[in-house]
């Protein structure tokens, strides 16, 4: 898997649970690409197809994202500390429309809408689960 560093999006990150039970996760479904666990770096991604797009609807909050699907590899940057983590987009998520204008800031510097989930061995990679939420820079 490698990761790349051409610019691809910014905003906010969370965490989600899929596959085996793992850390904070109970065992859950493994996503829309069939592969999707918590303990792997792993994300979903709201354009990951055009039913997906459908459902988390990132255009009402003003974003217009790439379509990567099912094992397209993204590195994922935290804002303010610089930590990365490289993940395998694994599902589609976050139902970003319910998040419009939320926002996540650090050292002065925000970033607004949920445009991609992390797995918790992902988010981790990055930074700590209890936080929530954190301001990403996506590249491939």
């Amino acid at each position: 898997m490698a990761c790349g560093s051409t610019s691809l999006w910014a905003g906010e990150t969370s965490w989600f649970c899929c596959g085996s039970s793992w850390g904070p996760c109970g065992s859950t479904g493994t996503g829309a690409c069939g592969t999707c666990q918590s303990g792997k770096n792993m994300a979903a991604w709201p354009n990951l197809s055009a039913a997906c797009w459908s459902v988390t609807n990132p255009a009402a909050c003003g974003e217009n994202m790439p379509r990567r699907g099912c094992g397209s590899v993204v590195n994922v940057k935290h804002q303010c500390s610089g930590a990365t983590v490289c993940v395998t987009l694994a599902d589609c998520g976050p139902n970003t429309q319910m998040w419009c204008s939320e926002q996540t800031c650090c050292n002065g510097a925000c970033r607004t809408h949920r445009v991609i989930d992390l797995t918790p061995a992902a988010y981790s990679a990055i930074g700590s689960l209890s936080s929530g939420l954190l301001p990403v820079y996506i590249y491939e």
